[in-house]
């Protein structure tokens, strides 16, 4: 089924290296906040991790005592990350199958260009709709983080 897609940029005053080292410290997922109604991350965690960080599976719980878990499919220093979210809890498990967020970096004058982009799987056509309204909080809920990330007030 096609996905419900959606991409964010930012550029950021910080190095690859350093975003990626945020990106490995499951610690910082807290800083998550989510947006509206779509909740914040309440803390993460390695299940796995592996020495190059793909297949690494990181435990995520929500602020509203939703679950799911992350599975890291790409790990390219400098360049990329992509994972995938997936075995979410209900109601989202009801929703979707999985999401798929990838994060490219560009570096410009010292600072990074960061673009994030989301794929929306709905678990059958009737759940397309109500996986869209929840695409567009998700966005806003990414847009805001990547501007934290910045250090920019949202």
């Amino acid at each position: 089924m096609k996905p419900i897609m959606f991409a964010c940029q930012r550029l950021i005053p910080k190095s690859t290296s350093v975003i990626f080292a945020e990106v490995a410290d499951t610690n910082r997922w807290s800083e998550f906040n989510g947006y509206g109604l779509l909740p914040g991350i309440a803390s993460a965690s390695y299940a796995v991790r592996t020495e190059n960080m793909v297949g690494s599976r990181i435990q995520v719980l929500n602020r509203d005592g939703s679950r799911h878990v992350e599975e890291i499919t790409a790990w390219i220093p400098d360049r990329e990350i992509a994972m995938t979210m997936q075995e979410f809890s209900p109601p989202l498990s009801l929703l979707a199958t999985h999401f798929i967020e990838a994060w490219y970096f560009q570096v410009e004058d010292e600072r990074t260009r960061v673009t994030r982009t989301f794929q929306m799987f709905p678990r059958h056509v009737i759940w397309r709709p109500a996986l869209w309204l929840i695409s567009l909080l998700f966005r806003r809920a990414i847009a805001r983080h990547l501007a934290e990330m910045a250090g920019e007030q949202p």
